[in-house]
């Protein structure tokens, strides 16, 4: 059995993506890692990061993101799908730049590969998810926030990643152009793993945080229309930090030394209400905030609703 880990990116390091610790975190299970890296701006140093690893399994494909010609985020799908062209592995083991594994989890997927391999039914793994928010002590809960994803796909030339590639569907006879299409693409057939995603996309300085949301918006709307929010991102804030879920476990430790940059805890709240000068986050609106209690006062954590993109084989 052979394990591929892919990723893609551009000016990952300049956006304060943690790429260096999301690669090391799969290495010991895997047998290549890819990573389509776009044409970045010459202060990033992404690439400077990715070589540091100093590991043969690591192999960089320069892209160049062409945004006119996947517009709405669909560039995102397109690099995902360059990085997977290039994999050689039977399970492709897909991490965005600020996805990480914890080492407790490695020996878990690996023999969930295993048992699988020949269950050509099984198209993919699903994977829960935990996603961080303000700093490294507390992440979401709330309804809004999808609770798992497919990480793992077989080496299917018919797999593609999808929309702004969050996930991937079967889409036989593919243009290479259209990631958001629904007509003519189906679900993948899933497997759950017993395993985390620790997502780290929404840790950062305020300040990085605002440049990380203004250049998703240039992906999914253009300069243009990241050009009318700009009033959005000069006062975004985390908001009260009480209102999630504290997070009392560890961390990978692939993580330490880019936890030991945190130092922004004088910018955060961590009490009192939401500011009324700013739009809400989606979890502190009052109907996800009724959701979320249901979910998990009433219904043991079951998900009410919602979309999910895969269906869920009893395996």
């Amino acid at each position: 059995m052979k394990i591929s880990g892919f990723t893609m990116g551009k000016n990952v390091d300049k956006l304060y993506y943690p790429i260096k610790p999301a690669i090391i975190s799969i290495l010991p299970i895997v047998d290549e890692f890819i990573v389509a890296l776009g044409k970045s701006d010459e202060d990033d140093k992404t690439r400077e990061q990715i070589e540091s690893i100093n590991s043969n399994k690591v192999k960089i494909i320069d892209t160049v993101w062409d945004l006119d010609k996947y517009p709405n985020g669909m560039e995102n799908a397109h690099q995902t799908d360059i990085a997977k062209s290039h994999c050689t592995g039977d399970w492709l083991f897909y991490l965005q730049a600020d996805e990480v594994i914890h080492e407790k989890y490695l020996p878990v997927i690996k023999k969930r590969c295993q048992e699988l391999l020949n269950d050509k039914e099984v198209e993919g793994l699903l994977f829960r998810y935990k996603h961080f928010w303000g700093d490294y002590n507390h992440y979401h809960t709330s309804h809004k926030w999808y609770k798992h994803e497919i990480r793992i796909i077989r080496n299917d030339h018919e797999i593609h990643s999808w929309e702004s590639a969050q996930s991937f569907r079967r889409i036989p006879d593919f243009d290479g152009i259209h990631y958001r299409q629904q007509e003519g693409t189906y679900k993948l057939k899933v497997a759950k793993v017993d395993a985390e995603v620790y997502h780290y996309g929404w840790v950062r300085p305020p300040s990085l945080m605002k440049k990380k949301m203004r250049a998703l918006d240039t992906i999914h709307k253009g300069e243009s229309g990241a050009e009318k929010k700009s009033d959005f991102y000069r006062n975004f804030d985390y908001g009260p930090l009480n209102q999630l879920t504290k997070f009392n476990e560890s961390h990978p430790e692939v993580m330490n030394e880019w936890i030991k940059k945190f130092d922004w805890q004088d910018e955060l709240q961590y009490t009192g209400k939401p500011s009324k000068t700013r739009k809400k986050h989606a979890h502190e609106r009052l109907k996800y905030r009724l959701l979320t209690w249901i979910e998990q006062n009433l219904l043991g954590g079951k998900t009410l609703g919602g979309f999910k993109n895969y269906i869920l084989l009893n395996r």
